[in-house]
């Protein structure tokens, strides 16, 4: 059922929670509070900003319409999805908090939990189809679009149930001495069981990838130097900046789930979750701005309004009318796009 109210502390305001857990909460604007919301917003603003321009990239550029680009592409609308659900969060956090009902509140923390699990899910989805694509040396996934679609709906799917379990009964407000403090209205069990979940994730990932180093190594005797050292900073990079987003959040939530009292995990709680939004930040930088025809395709996004513009204008303003095929393309940033194929380091890295 969702959301118990035959429980009497269903009725009670979000405070309530919030005092018996010992979680500080005020109507007041602290330091801490300017803190979150002026770190959160220019974040948030980049990561929608920053993965609405992959999708595009990837709908209008056929290059891409492949089943490893689909994923990315899926990840990027998490990621942004991620942005979005931590933007309503600025907005809904410090003295807000105190105003929201217990419906409101679990709403809340579902869009943040579906939009991070989702990421999650997807990087591992990601890091399956670049160990089955290297080991069959092909450069492209050899998956069917049918397959790649049951894939992001099953993605989704796993999002969706990790975001509404807490509102389904997993929390508790029907057993107060079960609340966490990080969280004042979710179980502690709850996020033992999401934190370890997301960190076997992690190690299925670096299991995969450390597979994957192995092969690479092993064939870089028969291969180009470049193509091994290539992958290996593929691999760091990737590893490094999911290791040092998600990692601090995941020890804090499981920390809090099984009740360390000397951790003080309310010192650190948030500056965590801002670093786990990152993690929404770095993906499109890693995955999709080292690949050319990418980049390629962004400048032809971000600089169409000014290739418009100048088609009906000459350098001194006055206006032509467009110029017919065949006449030669100006040479600047905006309209040399790469018409050539992408590499194979691209295409199995990007």
């Amino acid at each position: 059922m969702l959301f118990n109210s035959t429980c009497e502390a269903f009725y009670k305001p979000v405070s309530f929670f919030y005092n018996i857990t010992g979680k500080p909460i005020s109507p007041n604007w602290r330091t801490h509070d300017f803190i979150v919301v002026g770190l959160g917003l220019p974040i948030c603003v980049f990561i929608i900003l920053a993965n609405m321009l992959v999708i595009v990239a990837i709908i209008i550029n056929r290059k891409f319409h492949f089943p490893i680009y689909y994923l990315l592409g899926n990840m990027a609308a998490a990621d942004l999805f991620a942005g979005i659900s931590y933007l309503y969060l600025v907005f809904h956090t410090g003295p807000w908090t105190i105003g929201l009902t217990i419906k409101e509140w679990f709403i809340r923390g579902a869009l943040i939990n579906m939009s991070l699990t989702a990421s999650v899910v997807n990087l591992l989805a990601v890091a399956v189809e670049r160990h089955q694509t290297i080991f069959t040396m092909q450069l492209h996934s050899t998956m069917t679009r049918r397959r790649v679609v049951m894939l992001i709906v099953t993605i989704w799917l796993v999002a969706v149930v990790m975001g509404l379990v807490p509102t389904m009964g997993w929390n508790c407000v029907c057993d107060l001495s079960t609340c966490c403090t990080v969280a004042p209205l979710y179980s502690r069990s709850f996020l033992v069981s999401w934190a370890i979940l997301n960190l076997m994730a992690f190690f299925i990932m670096v299991a995969v990838y450390t597979h994957i180093f192995i092969y690479v190594r092993r064939r870089s005797r028969v291969m180009s130097p470049f193509f091994f050292f290539f992958f290996f900073f593929f691999f760091t990079m990737h590893l490094c900046a999911f290791v040092i987003c998600w990692t601090p959040g995941l020890v804090i939530l499981l920390l809090d789930g099984l009740s360390c009292s000397q951790c003080q995990v309310l010192k650190y709680e948030k500056y965590c979750l801002v670093l786990a939004e990152c993690n929404s930040l770095v993906n499109p930088i890693i995955y999709s701005f080292r690949d050319e025809d990418m980049r390629n395709t962004y400048k032809r996004i971000l600089c169409f309004p000014w290739r418009r513009m100048r088609q009906h204008e000459g350098p001194s303003g006055i206006r032509f009318k467009p110029v017919k095929a065949g006449a030669p393309s100006e040479k600047n940033s905006c309209n040399s796009t790469s018409l050539e194929p992408s590499s194979p380091q691209s295409l199995l890295f990007s």
